[in-house]
């Protein structure tokens, strides 16, 4: 599937990083000894369902088109991708993606990958500076935005909740942080929201969410920015009596964001909400698709795709192919104008991982 948007021109600056150099600079061969293109895929972390289902996912997607394939496994650790990177370039691979954690401290590496021709794409994450061949992603205010007007819906514009955020040294704590607060001001400003910072840390969340219900035991939603919580989450709920259906008064909104299986099965069960649904699948696909496409030489313009995204440039010489990632919820309702797909439809990647 090609974007409609597609340009070949080798006079642009995006088309000087993605392009090879006819002599192969650092990078060794063209292809594996399987006479297909090699790519580096760096796994960020494994200690996750969603990153597990995206490690999953990337094999098969290599497979379809046509990739030869190395991985490694950086750990959320911005000094093991870097050693990585240098593995990869010694490996003689055309192209690498990586999803950087530390957004910032990552560009570096993305220069040293640059001078050497090989082309980058940055899976969910995008660096604060310099240039990729592509940024694969989804809009991540927009995961902020959805998750306060469901809360904002469900809890009548009044009360208190907990945002449980993530790193905020990865544009999407900030980006998910920024638009929750920023819907809430401004469309539901009786709420009151308690922030804590988790680093994508469960036991670092369980620990403050504990905290927050009992200092604030009328709390009435917990945002999580990510699955990370989920387990310690319903604990704490638990270990309150909190973890009750949402016909009980005592119900907590809880709005996550990833879509794993998990999720969806608690939303079905009562224990938690609403997700939104983070494609871990397309993440891997498209990751894959856009390093074929630099070693092929193409380049892109910002525009609607043919596979439900929309190709935006961040800044100049950055383009950004933000995914679609649904809210998702027990009755498939609307909320707050935002729409939404109940949790058992079968076109959700985590119901399909089989």
């Amino acid at each position: 599937m090609r974007p409609r948007h597609l340009l070949c021109s080798t006079a642009s600056a995006l088309s000087a990083l993605a392009l090879l150099s006819a002599c192969g600079t650092g990078s060794g061969s063209t292809a594996s000894s399987d006479g297909k293109p090699l790519v580096g895929v760096d796994y960020p972390r494994s200690d996750t369902d969603f990153w597990n289902s995206y490690i999953k996912y990337t094999p098969q997607y290599a497979k379809e088109l046509g990739l030869s394939l190395k991985t490694t496994n950086s750990q959320n650790d911005v000094a093991k991708l870097t050693a990585d990177a240098q593995t990869f370039i010694s490996q003689g691979v055309k192209g690498i993606a990586m999803a950087p954690q530390d957004t910032a401290a990552i560009a570096p590496t993305l220069a040293q990958l640059a001078a050497k021709k090989i082309p980058v794409v940055t899976v969910d994450t995008r660096p604060d500076t310099g240039k990729v061949y592509m940024v694969v992603r989804a809009d991540n205010r927009a995961y902020g935005e959805k998750a306060c007007e469901y809360l904002g819906t469900k809890l009548g514009g009044a009360g208190k909740v907990v945002m449980l955020q993530g790193d905020l040294a990865s544009v999407n704590g900030r980006d998910r942080t920024e638009a929750f607060n920023a819907c809430m001001k401004k469309n539901y400003p009786g709420i009151k929201v308690f922030g804590e910072a988790t680093n994508w840390d469960g036991a670092v969340a369980a620990q403050k969410l504990q905290t927050d219900l009992t200092a604030h035991p009328d709390i009435k939603g917990v945002y999580m920015q990510s699955s990370f919580a989920l387990s310690g989450t319903l604990q704490v709920l638990k270990q309150k009596g909190l973890l009750v259906g949402p016909e009980d008064k005592k119900h907590v909104f809880v709005v996550s964001n990833d879509g794993i299986p998990e999720e969806l099965k608690d939303i079905a069960a009562g224990k938690i909400d609403a997700t939104v649904s983070q494609p871990a699948d397309l993440y891997a696909k498209y990751a894959l698709y856009y390093l074929k496409a630099a070693i092929d030489g193409k380049t892109f313009k910002p525009g609607k795709t043919d596979h439900d995204s929309t190709i935006i440039q961040v800044r100049a010489g950055l383009l950004e192919d933000q995914l679609s990632a649904p809210l998702v919820t027990a009755d498939g309702g609307t909320y707050g104008g935002v729409s939404s797909l109940k949790s058992d439809d079968t076109s959700l990647w985590g119901n399909n991982l089989g």
